[in-house]
């Protein structure tokens, strides 16, 4: 979908259907809903007077304009109540009437800038709001099926134009709307990779999707191979891929706005491109859902992509750990020691939580890299889903200051994240008896999602660190304003302005 800026009356411009809006409990439209009122001889007036239109959230009323207006179609869209309506309101309301408007013979539409007018929002963010929800709302994912037009109902919205009267505000609006495209654009690519079935996303496929995106963005790309995660030591990373015969893959995405040492951020993905909990294997049922069990790692290129397009002056860093998990004669047995990069012997206990074995060697190696600070994201456990639900993901950090930003990005992009705690006294469920660390806990100690953060911290030693669970939101069964069925992609924006938050 393109998303562009156009000076001009929402009435006079040619599309297939033109949006206006209206906030809880207005009586006389205004702005440009009062010039559409206007062409349409008092049309929404007179169905505000029946009460047949509120403005309540979630309404959406189409008028047809009979030659009254140039765009066939008017759609009127509630808003809400004015105190109430924020950038995340516009972001949902934005994917919600793409969805509505998904139908035959819709293909370009103009809207107003919701909340840019009366709503006394900043211009800029609201557009890119905007172009976020639509091209986040409009996602599906489409790849193996046949007949996709039919499939969906008549095919997709091209266009979305954004009219704005005055002309003053249409360079603000438009540098909103770049934004918004960048960052929704990398969060579907999230989407495509991490919703794409695991015969056709190996971690040799992945690798290449990264460097594909590398060279596209003019990033740094590399990737490590067996032998050479085996020359440095990366036996925890390795211990994963022994079961598989896909080759497993480290990558390294590198963007460098200033020429100094380091990184100031380093944002490390897990990247089990199918999970079968290896020799522990896991149930049967629903273990289809373990295709996106690399979505850590595709939220990590996903971000990079968005960075390389928005440019924040910062140095950043992206490490995938890609490999299957698979149960064969050559795979790693419960009680099993392996030795990660920075010498820790690690007991594995369980196969299946894997996902912490791998990015311990993913955070040495951004470590030796000279990584300032770390986020890692992984779809790590099944108890933060127990304890969170798919309402929001999980935070664990060593440092409250680095975590409070991150907090600040999330809510930017309109997610939901809670911070568990990280008690000197969970160090306990992770010691072993015959290593240096055990890969779970200490049985029916309960606190999943504390001890595989417990875990990984061993190896960001006193590197500010931040670990995102986000098992819990990663695989939608609906859509819910911008979240889409299947990989919802979130993480992938707050790490985006977690860039900008650092940027200096």
């Amino acid at each position: 979908m393109e998303v562009r800026v156009q000076q001009g009356d929402i009435t006079s411009i040619a599309a297939d259907a033109a949006i206006v809006n209206l906030f809880e409990g207005v009586t006389a439209p205004g702005g440009g809903t009062g010039a559409a009122d206007r062409a349409l001889g008092g049309a929404i007036s007179r169905l505000i007077e029946l009460g047949d239109l509120k403005g309540k959230t979630g309404e959406i009323v189409t008028l047809y304009t009979e030659g009254r207006a140039t765009p066939p179609r008017m759609v009127v869209a509630g808003l809400g109540k004015s105190e109430e309506f924020d950038y995340d309101a516009i972001r949902n309301l934005s994917a919600n009437l793409v969805r509505a408007l998904r139908k035959p013979g819709i293909k370009t539409v103009t809207t107003l800038a919701h909340g840019a007018g009366i709503g006394g929002l900043n211009p800029r963010l609201c557009a890119r709001a905007i172009a976020e929800g639509a091209i986040l709302g409009s996602y599906r994912f489409t790849r193996f099926k046949k007949n996709n037009d039919q499939n969906n109902n008549g095919g997709e919205i091209e266009a979305l134009v954004i009219v704005e009267h005055d002309e003053s505000k249409v360079a603000e609006l438009e540098e909103g709307v770049a934004q918004g495209v960048a960052l929704a654009e990398a969060t579907n690519l999230t989407r495509d990779l991490a919703n794409t079935p695991s015969n056709h996303m190996t971690p040799t496929i992945l690798a290449e999707q990264a460097r594909q995106v590398a060279e596209a963005g003019g990033l740094e790309f590399e990737v490590l191979e067996e032998a050479d995660a085996e020359q440095k030591g990366m036996g925890s990373f390795l211990s994963v891929a022994r079961g598989s015969a896909e080759p497993a893959k480290m990558i390294r995405m590198s963007y460098r706005p200033r020429d100094e040492e380091g990184y100031d951020l380093a944002l490390v993905g897990k990247g089990i491109t199918f999970d079968t909990g290896g020799i522990s294997i896991k149930p049967a049922a629903n273990m289809d859902a373990m295709k996106a069990d690399m979505t850590g790692a595709a939220s990590v290129i996903g971000a990079m992509k968005a960075i390389a397009a928005l440019k924040p002056n910062v140095n950043v860093l992206a490490i995938g750990a890609l490999t299957e998990n698979m149960p064969s004669g050559t795979a790693t047995k419960p009680g099993d020691v392996v030795t990660a990069m920075d010498g820790t012997s690690i007991e594995i206990l369980n196969t299946d939580a894997e996902g912490r074995l791998v990015l311990a060697d993913a955070i040495c190696w951004a470590r030796e890299l000279v990584a300032k600070r770390i986020v890692d994201v992984a779809t790590l456990t099944g108890a933060v889903t127990t304890a969170l639900g798919d309402v929001c993901y999980a935070i664990l950090t060593n440092n409250d200051e680095f975590a409070a930003r991150l907090e600040s990005a999330a809510q930017v992009a309109g997610e939901k994240t809670w911070r568990l705690p990280m008690y000197k006294d969970y160090d306990e469920l992770v010691k072993s008896d015959v290593a240096d660390i055990k890969n779970i806990g200490t049985a029916n100690r309960g606190a999943g999602t504390i001890v595989g953060a417990k875990f990984i911290e061993r190896f960001v030693r006193d590197t500010p660190w931040i670990h995102l669970d986000i098992a819990g939101v990663d695989n939608m069964s609906s859509e819910k304003g911008w979240i889409s069925k299947g990989v919802s992609g979130m993480s992938v924006r707050p790490m985006v302005h977690l860039a900008f938050l650092m940027a200096r």
